[in-house]
């Protein structure tokens, strides 16, 4: 097979380090790293966030590298390392055709990125140059200075369609027997992504159940009485009978904006809490910010000032529930006793924020882990938290494909997605169930937006 050059841009590299070994392919592929690059990856090594610690990571593979060559030409020069069977070339040039404008500074660096693999096509002549960058802009660029332009292979997978719910026919005389029966006498074709089951017969008899350890357990709405929020919908009761139940050690809930994931996630730890199952609520949120914040969270002091604007869901799912469990004639100083019963809250529940910057070197116990906003998280993320956790504890992880605001991913590669493909398949390690939520319930609003917004107008 014949050697290919990738030119690789800034975030194929803080997206996640591994994706070099990918390419270069135990050293048969070259891999290119523009000057420009290492200015951007040196930016980004203070951070103390996931995009640092891979700046730092490359930083480590870089310092264990060996100098093979240095091939200095007219206007530019070129490094050839070798670390790890992997070759890494550093171009530099001397002069960039593209100005670095301080109010655009990411386009900027983003032509001289594509500079240098325009530069490369001349340096690799008779080898296949590719530019590989996650950026659409960049590799538009790229393609206007008639350059092969690649994204992660991840990136162009297709989103496997999930069976999560399954429906049934069922004659009725068989109905009573379902509770605790193996799935397999009721539904020979179950996969294990059929988490849950919808029972139906001709006459109009119906039951609904989840499937833990390949036995039915039949949904009996009286386990949702002791919780502070009820279930709206017939998906919502399949996730809280398996949070209720205890029987999964990692759940994972692809759900829409203002399906109730998250106030769902807590009412259920909680109850599970007031049972003696487990001892706190750990709830973590990667910290990436919406485009449309416009906030800078390394402006605020305090770790604790610093995040809160991340853990605001939390925040309402508590302020919502401590007004349903204030009685309603206490109108008096009410926003006063909102604030004591959050409190009262937070301490009775052992709830914790944790940032994910904070977990290293962190061993978890008797808890129920809610990882929130998901999908703004990477795997290599989503491996540092699960680590974290010991035996006794629950992991339930939930987010949106519809809202990815990190920069570094997309539908298909961020640590949801990564989650939900491994409930096809049984794990001798843990447990697993899934299911996705897609049904707006915060009222009107939510319901209208769904409407206009998430069909195509024509």
């Amino acid at each position: 097979m014949k050697q290919k050059v990738y030119v690789v841009d800034t975030n194929i590299i803080l997206q996640n380090l591994q994706h070099l070994y990918n390419i270069a392919d135990r050293g048969n592929n070259i891999v290119v790293i523009p000057e420009t690059v290492l200015i951007e990856l040196e930016d980004k090594k203070k951070l103390l966030d996931e995009l640092g610690y891979n700046s730092r990571e490359f930083a480590r593979l870089l310092a264990r590298a060996k100098t093979k060559e240095v091939d200095y030409k007219k206007h530019y020069k070129v490094v050839k390392m070798v670390v790890d069977r992997m070759h890494i070339h550093l171009i530099s040039k001397d002069k960039y055709e593209s100005e670095m404008l301080e109010h655009n500074l990411a386009e900027s660096n983003d032509k001289r990125i594509v500079e240098v693999a325009e530069l490369a096509q001349e340096y690799y002549k008779g080898l296949k140059v590719r530019f590989l960058s996650i950026d659409i802009y960049a590799r538009m660029f790229a393609l206007l200075k008639n350059i092969k332009a690649e994204t992660l292979h991840d990136d162009r997978s297709d989103m496997p369609e999930f069976d999560f719910v399954k429906r049934v026919p069922l004659d009725s005389s068989h109905f009573n027997r379902l509770p605790f029966a193996s799935i397999g006498e009721f539904d020979p074709g179950h996969k294990p992504e059929n988490f849950c089951y919808s029972f139906y017969a001709e006459d109009g008899n119906s039951a609904y159940a989840i499937v833990s350890g390949e036995r039915i357990e039949v949904i009996d709405d009286s386990v949702f009485h002791a919780l502070a929020v009820r279930p709206a919908n017939l998906k919502q009761k399949f996730f809280l009978k398996a949070m209720l139940s205890d029987t999964y050690d990692l759940l994972v809930v692809d759900a829409k904006a203002g399906s109730g994931k998250t106030l769902l996630s807590i009412a259920a730890a909680m109850r599970l809490i007031d049972k003696g199952m487990y001892e706190k609520i750990v709830y973590v949120r990667n910290s990436i910010e919406s485009l449309d914040k416009g906030s800078e969270v390394g402006f605020l002091a305090g770790n604790e000032e610093k995040f809160r604007i991340y853990n605001m869901a939390l925040y309402d799912t508590l302020e919502f529930i401590a007004k349903k469990r204030l009685k309603k004639h206490q109108n008096r100083e009410r926003e006063e006793s909102i604030r004591s019963k959050m409190d009262e809250l937070m301490e009775r529940y052992g709830i914790e924020m944790l940032w994910p910057g904070e977990a290293r070197g962190r061993t978890l116990s008797d808890a129920i882990v809610i990882m929130d906003e998901w999908q703004n998280a990477s795997e290599k993320t989503t491996q540092l938290i699960l680590s974290r956790l010991d035996e006794s504890c629950m992991a339930v992880v939930i987010g949106s494909n519809r809202q990815i605001d990190n920069l570094y991913l997309n539908r298909y590669n961020n640590g949801l997605t990564a989650l939900m493909k491994q409930t096809r398949f049984s794990h001798d390690e843990v447990k697993m169930f899934a299911i996705s939520l897609d049904k707006a319930v915060r009222g009107r609003f939510a319901e209208f937006t769904e409407r206009i917004f998430e069909k195509k107008q024509y």
